[in-house]
């Protein structure tokens, strides 16, 4: 897992999402390029479905949810649609789980002006949804909170 650099990450909002507002729907959609390790964080109401490769489908893609306990975040990693071998999407899913705490990381840093305005929501679980047409890789995850993945960097 690589180390988040702040200097290669880049923010964009959209669709009225502001700093700090909404919470419930609030969606992040984060995308990265290979080549030059950059880090691009979309927020808005919608995922941002423009900025994903329909062909690696890579992306994390994370919504802020209200339920009768309060906020959840749930986050949706695209294992595969059969369009992967078994071996091949067990690599990916592998990939993901090592990938997830920077992309966390850099979600978490990337919208501080938000968790700035809503102490509390670093400490909402963070549940990840592993989609897969291979059962063994289809699941979902608790993976603690944002506290967990608060960024170091400055």
């Amino acid at each position: 897992m690589g180390k988040l650099d702040p200097a290669k990450l880049f923010r964009e909002y959209r669709d009225g999402a502001g700093y700090s507002s909404p919470v419930s729907g609030r969606r992040h959609t984060l995308t990265h390029s290979d080549i030059t390790g950059e880090l691009f964080l979309t927020t808005g109401h919608q995922f941002a479905y423009d900025k994903v490769d329909l062909k690696m489908r890579d992306e994390v893609l994370g919504e802020w949810l209200q339920n009768d306990r309060g906020y959840i975040y749930c986050v949706y990693l695209h294992v595969d649609e059969r369009q992967f071998t078994l071996e091949e999407a067990s690599i990916r899913n592998q990939v993901f789980i090592r990938e997830l705490p920077l992309a966390l990381e850099a979600v978490r840093y990337g919208d501080s002006n938000f968790f700035s305005s809503y102490p509390q929501l670093d400490y909402a679980p963070v549940i990840v949804h592993f989609k897969s047409s291979y059962r063994k890789l289809n699941r979902r995850e608790n993976w603690g909170s944002f506290a967990d993945f608060k960024s170091r960097a400055r």
